[in-house]
């Protein structure tokens, strides 16, 4: 959600500095600055930069975000291409009117609604020949999800990088348990107003609240195509996942069959534990991810040969320290997630996973004390150490169960979304159940891939609360995300069972009541059943076309 990361990553992974920063020969530019007045009478502070150059109205490339203006440098390599570059504070921003009482709600007042007076505006101006193209990563991705629903036709484009589609799901609830990191730290880092976290801590709940900013769920109603980026280990990776898949085949006319998915193996700011090759940076297709090439045939006509791109490019990660391992490598698609055969791998009472179900009744039990949660190492995270980090450290706790595969002989490629099917009970009324998956390597390290959580008390929907009881055994779905990975030969494959991840989770106090409104703890005995009837496993997408598909 940070600028800095924004423009130094799209920089550094697309190399199209001429987007973010600026041009070899800076054109003169116009720079203006305008208070433009939304539908309820509140002024957006709003900078306007034009190639002094170039006469006549020409296309617009739109953004808008929380952390001041874009400054001129980073706009010079998009006027040099001979366009306007419009930059804006939202509501309660800078030097924008109005509050930031609710970051991307606006205490009901809508990212969306502002977003499509702003464009309305933009096309008013006699600088403008109406067609838009909007830019932006993270929180300025996030502006463009929401104002892209039911947008004025002037926009024609959009570049999103690592955004949420969802806020609830992927930006405030994951698996129903708030996540604690990154809401808390990023509201109170960007000195947002304290009433955006008392508002989200109310509505623990998906509610009407939520439905005002999941624009995934009017996908529909999107016209404009994108191009959307992201990275295996970003905070945001299934929401930049789900706006391809939902906008790119299910949108309206204009975004739908015409978007693009590029997804690499990065996080939303650098990791340490594993590092990947120098192919990593640049797609092997890299003008599939330039945003201005994008925009110049959308917004201009121009005929560049954008409308024969594959829509999808992805990594494929590998070992990266063997450099005869299968993986590290771009592959291109029609569309995502790729043919893949869903293979379940279960849980057996001996720790072992394999593709062979249980053929005896079996059962394994833990506590966990919400005083003594295990702690975050890795994953998807902002503000805490990030990406693929080596778990072992935790994976000896009494509270975490494991399930290792035997020495893979044949490297196994896992390309998609991945879920845990679980059996359980627990002996409290609500609890939590997280899910790992690592690649072990020979050396023993066991390197998280991804991971995910659920509420127990939202097993049957994020809308309402089904309390347990003690003794019963329900089946539940843990959600993991997506990833494109290759287990080489010589790895194994690790799933690790547990019910915290802290401070990645807020911790749930099992005790049944509104979360976090009392101080009160209960230590809860869970238990995970592994029988012919009760298969606890984990469904891994295998890789179903050629292997050197694409490479």
């Amino acid at each position: 959600m940070r600028r800095t990361f924004v423009l130094a990553l799209t920089a550094a992974i697309l190399g199209i500095t001429a987007v973010c920063g600026a041009a070899e020969e800076p054109p003169k530019l116009q720079k203006s600055l305008h208070m433009v007045p939304m539908r309820d009478g509140t002024r957006l502070s709003t900078v306007v930069y034009r190639p002094a150059d170039q006469k006549g109205p020409l296309p617009v490339i739109f953004i808008r975000g929380p952390y001041g203006k874009l400054p001129q440098q980073a706009a010079a390599g998009m006027c040099a291409r001979g366009y306007v570059v419009v930059s804006q504070d939202v509501r309660g921003r800078f030097d924008s009117e109005g509050n930031d009482a609710i970051v991307f709600h606006n205490g009901g007042w809508s990212e969306r609604r502002d977003g499509h007076d702003s464009l309305n505006w933009i096309t008013e101006q006699e600088w403008s020949d109406d067609n838009i193209a909007s830019w932006g990563g993270s929180a300025l991705g996030i502006t463009q999800n929401m104002q892209a629903v039911d947008a004025p036709p002037a926009l024609k484009a959009q570049w999103v990088m690592v955004a949420f589609s969802d806020m609830y799901s992927q930006g405030s609830y994951q698996g129903g348990a708030l996540r604690q990191s990154l809401m808390k730290t990023w509201l109170k880092k960007h000195k947002f107003d304290p009433r955006s976290l008392e508002t989200f801590l109310a509505h623990p709940k998906y509610d009407k609240f939520w439905e005002e900013v999941n624009p995934e769920a009017r996908a529909a109603d999107v016209h404009a195509p994108g191009i959307y980026f992201g990275g295996w280990y970003d905070i945001f990776l299934q929401g930049t996942l789900n706006s391809f898949e939902t906008i790119h085949n299910h949108g309206s006319d204009g975004a739908r069959g015409n978007c693009r998915l590029i997804v690499g193996p990065y996080a939303h700011g650098g990791f340490t534990e594993l590092t990947y090759p120098d192919n990593s940076a640049i797609p092997n297709a890299p003008q599939a991810g330039d945003a201005l090439r994008f925009f110049d045939h959308l917004t201009k006509g121009i005929d560049n040969g954008v409308e024969n791109d594959q829509p999808v490019h992805y990594y494929v990660m590998g070992d990266p320290e063997d450099n005869t391992a299968p993986g590290n490598f771009w592959r291109s698609a029609d569309n995502w997630p790729p043919p893949s055969q869903l293979t379940p791998f279960y849980f057996h009472q001996n720790h072992q996973l394999s593709q062979a179900p249980p053929t005896t009744d079996g059962s394994l039990e833990y506590q966990y004390d919400p005083e003594n949660p295990v702690p975050t190492v890795g994953g998807q995270n902002l503000f805490l150490d990030r990406g693929p980090k080596d778990q072992r450290k935790i994976e000896s706790r009494d509270d975490v169960l494991l399930f290792t595969t035997d020495t893979l002989t044949e490297p196994v490629e896992v390309s998609g979304r991945i879920r845990a099917t679980l059996f359980v009970s627990s002996d409290c009324p609500d609890t939590d159940f997280t899910v790992k998956l690592s690649d072990v390597y020979p050396d023993g390290r066991s390197m998280l891939v991804t991971d995910g959580i659920l509420r127990a008390r939202h097993r049957i929907g994020f809308d309402r609360e089904d309390f347990l009881k003690p003794g019963e055994v329900y089946e539940l779905t843990v959600d993991l995300w997506s990833t494109s990975l290759i287990f080489n030969r010589g790895h194994k494959i690790r799933i690790a069972v547990s019910s915290s991840n802290t401070p990645r989770f807020d911790t749930n106090p099992n005790t049944g009541s509104p979360i976090r409104s009392d101080d009160k703890t209960r230590v809860a005995t869970n238990k995970l059943y592994l029988s012919p009837t009760r298969a606890s496993h984990v469904t891994l997408p295998i890789f179903t076309a050629p292997a050197t598909t694409g490479k």
